[in-house]
């Protein structure tokens, strides 16, 4: 039995202990520890099933900054002295650091899952935020042994943005990072397990969900303006977590599609999120910042079709009939799917929910997983 630790600063519990040989709990919820505890909560029941004895290390996930940068000092005392075979653990862990005062763990092959990367900021930006969060995970990919991206463009971007940050050393600037990195990378998607639902025939008008944080960076404001030229009925649901400070966007679109308004809000029961889903028939994105996408692609497995911009994770994950690259182009597209009705929607859907369901169907990809811990 190989003994893995996985260690995780971005997680709901505050514990470490070793998972009893036949543990077999999975936690639905998403709304603490976001895509880390979604991940882990998947992968650890199928490691025990692969006769790896998991030792799980977490801090609560909030204050990211702070994790990103002091996590490895905050985990020290909470790490078991004896040896593991492998050590997991995600991007947001200052790896480099972690190892220097962990030495037990040194021997073990070190693996990192990047759910993101800090290397995609413009180059502005990151002098502003503090080059470090860039610089820490580079020195994280340099000691590990094994990384693994949960889509090509966070693969891709990372490593192409490399030495747009040491660039800014000022002397002695090392070379041959991005592809010494690249030789131990490898892409494997994100897991996302579905549940059976008793299908219903869908009536009555077109549904449109937007299911996404309300923040900036979803750029809401774009999907809002478009919605906007449908003169067609459709309904509408708005989904995702949102804080107490929100873009001022939603008040005005509660107000302005209150006609239209089925769904508004968070909804805490991840069942009610699928049977919205379930229900639907265009799944929208307008991110500006994403690296995987996981509610598009639940969407697209519960038979919506999706819309998204022809950049991020999306054009790996969907048909070029699914993707626009101008806002006016989004606007488009909505409108005719609307006209076009559901008959012809279903027409352009076809095999869509299969190809998602091969990238990311949930059996699949944690033995990807499981066979770059061995």
């Amino acid at each position: 039995m190989r003994k893995i630790l996985i260690v995780e600063p971005f997680y709901e519990r505050v514990s470490s202990f070793i998972l009893p040989q036949f543990f077999s709990t999975f936690f639905e919820t998403r709304d603490k520890g976001g895509s880390h505890k979604y991940l882990l909560d998947q992968l650890i029941p199928a490691l025990k099933n692969s006769n790896f004895e998991v030792t799980l290390v977490t801090l609560p996930d909030k204050k990211w900054h702070w994790r990103a940068r002091v996590s490895a000092l905050q985990l020290r005392s909470k790490i078991p002295k004896s040896n593991f075979d492998v050590l997991l653990t995600s991007s947001v862990l200052p790896l480099a650091e972690f190892i220097g005062i962990c030495p037990n763990l040194t021997a073990a092959l070190k693996v990192i899952y990047f759910h993101e990367n800090q290397l995609v900021y413009p180059v502005q930006e990151i002098k502003n935020r503090d080059v470090q969060y860039s610089y820490n995970q580079i020195m994280s990919a340099l000691v590990a042994d094994k990384l693994l991206f949960n889509s090509k463009w966070n693969f891709d971007s990372f490593l192409q943005n490399i030495p747009k940050i040491i660039k800014l050393v000022p002397d002695f600037k090392p070379a041959g990072l991005s592809e010494e990195i690249k030789a131990k990378s490898q892409v494997v998607h994100f897991p996302v397990k579905i549940p059976q639902l008793p299908t219903t025939k869908k009536s009555g008008p077109i549904h449109i969900v937007w299911a996404h944080r309300w923040e900036h960076d979803k750029n809401p404001s774009a999907f809002f303006r478009q919605l906007e030229t449908i003169k067609s009925a459709f309904i509408l649901s708005v989904l995702g977590e949102c804080y107490e400070e929100k873009p001022k966007v939603f008040e005005d679109a509660k107000e302005k599609f209150k006609d239209k308004l089925v769904n508004f809000g968070f909804l805490p029961s991840k069942e009610d999120f699928y049977k919205v889903l379930e229900s639907a028939d265009i799944a929208v994105s307008t991110a500006d910042h994403e690296f995987f996408g996981v509610s598009m692609v639940e969407a697209a497995r519960f038979g919506c079709f999706p819309v998204a911009p022809n950049r991020l994770s999306y054009p790996e994950l969907f048909p070029k009939r699914c993707l626009f690259n101008t806002e006016s182009q989004l606007g488009k597209l909505l409108r005719n799917l609307v006209i076009g009705g559901r008959e012809k929607l279903e027409k352009l859907n076809e095999n869509i929910k299969k190809d998602v369901t091969r990238i990311s169907e949930d059996k699949t990809v944690l033995q990807n997983i499981i066979s770059a811990l061995k």
